[in-house]
Parts: structure tokens; sequence; C-alpha cells
């Protein structure tokens, strides 16, 4: 009797288990638990292997912060995977990112040396993308600064000439204008004279000048006598003579003898 009693309860268990849905089970899974061999197995470690021409990887899992770009055949470690929202947790160097389509990417078994390289491999291509970004502001930064300077110089076109003048009421010498738009206009102090500006910066060439940049003119670099700034589009701005005062020239209306950088 105890026999068939023990029966019948293990026959009532199993009935209850069958009966519970599958669905029961987390929307959510780590790496972990994403695949069982069989009883008394290790679990499976996967690699997320890009397979569409890019994908988008982000802080959240919402999309709402950019991280990274992902092109094809890039693959990153899986740290967790949502069935439910359809999202993909990966590793990249000492962070983590959401690639939020699954359908952009593919799953690969892949071992513990394989994992660390690809973890690497993305945490120093994130670290490039953040090089080229910082550079890319720095640049956009530095060619505003420039233009800056340029349209605060053009508000002097017309102003008349003085020999050893270095103010807009009272007028301008050669050196004396790049001496005051470089002072007023980017705060930087150059030395006064056309020939001792020529030793201050980086020289450049023609074809590395910039907006702001300055150019001398002389029988050599040893006899510099005149100096204007340039402006872009070829053409210099320069307090030039009494007759003129501050004009646009062609930069190559002299040749000239040195380009110097003073603005970095």
């Amino acid at each position: 009797m105890d026999r068939w009693k023990q029966i019948a309860g293990l026959f009532a268990v199993c009935t209850v288990m069958a009966a519970t849905p599958f669905s029961a089970s987390a929307a959510t899974i780590n790496n972990a638990s994403l695949l069982q061999h069989g009883p008394g197995t290790e679990t499976a470690q996967y690699l997320v292997k890009v397979t569409a021409d890019s994908a988008v990887i982000s802080t959240d899992a919402d999309g709402e912060n950019f991280l990274l770009k992902a092109d094809k055949d890039d693959e990153f470690p899986l740290l967790e995977k949502s069935d439910e929202n359809g999202w993909l947790k990966v590793q990249i160097g000492n962070e983590e990112g959401y690639l939020l389509d699954e359908s952009s990417a593919s799953l690969e078994e892949a071992e513990e040396e394989e994992l660390e390289a690809a973890a690497a491999a993305a945490g120093e291509s994130l670290s490039q993308e953040r090089q080229k970004a910082a550079e890319q502001e720095a640049a956009a930064a530095a060619s505003s600064r420039r233009q800056a300077l340029v349209q605060y110089a053009m508000q002097f076109l017309g102003s008349r000439y003085r020999d050893a003048g270095a103010s807009p009421a009272t007028g301008f010498d050669c050196s004396g204008f790049t001496y005051y738009v470089m002072k007023t206009g980017a705060g930087l102090t150059l030395p006064r004279s056309s020939r001792t500006q020529a030793n201050a910066g980086v020289a450049v060439s023609a074809d590395q000048m910039q907006p702001g940049d300055l150019l001398f003119y002389g029988g050599s670099v040893n006899s510099i006598n005149h100096v204007g700034m340039y402006i872009g589009n070829g053409q210099i701005i320069h307090a030039s003579t009494y007759s003129t005062g501050v004009k646009l020239s062609p930069w190559n209306y002299r040749t000239p003898v040195k380009i110097v950088n003073v603005l970095g």
C-alpha cells in the first residue's frame, strides 16, 4: 500500500510541472545561461558578430546615448540578451554597450581567449573613435576662431595708414595693424615690427596657410619690410600705403618670403 501511495504522489508532482508554461522564464538572460549542452556540462559563451553593413551601439537599452558605430564583421563579447526587447548587451574594452537590433548580428560560440581579444579590440576601436572626435572638435573650434578673427579684422577695412600707427583711432602701419588685430581680436600679443613678428609662431607653406596666418614680404627673410594677414579665398588684409590705407590684395601680389601660423 505505501508503495502505491509514493507512486501516486510522484505522478501528481510530474503533472503539475508539465502544466507550468515555458513563458514563465525570464525574458532577459545573461551569458552564463544562454545555452546548456546537457546535464553536467558547462554553459556556452558567445561573441556578437555584426552581420549588417553597420550597427549602432548605445550606452543604454533605450538607445538615447550613442557610444560606437560598429562595422560589418566587428565582434564583441556577449554579456546579456533580451528576447523581449531584442537587444544584445556587449563588452567594449572596460565598458558596456547595447546593440539594439539583434537582427543586425549573429551569435557565435567562443573560447575565453577569443572573448578577451574581441573585448580588447573593441576597446581600442572605441578609443580611436573618441580621439578622432576630439580632434575634429578641436579643429572645428580652431577654424571658428580663425573665421571670427577674420571678421574682426574686416571691420577696419579702409582705415587710414600711418607710420608707427597701431590704433584704428589714429591709423595703422602694416605691423601695427597685425599687432592690433591679433591682440584685440585673438588675445595674442606679438612683437611690434614685421621683422620680429616673422619670428613668432610656426612657419608654414602656401598650401598649408589658413585664415589668420601672417604673410611677410621683402627681398628675403633677412630684409622683411611688410606683413599682411591671410583671410582666405586667396586674399590678405593689410595696411598698405597712405593712399589706400587698410585694403585687400591677392596673397601673392608680391611673393611672400615667409608665412607664419601664430594662432596654433
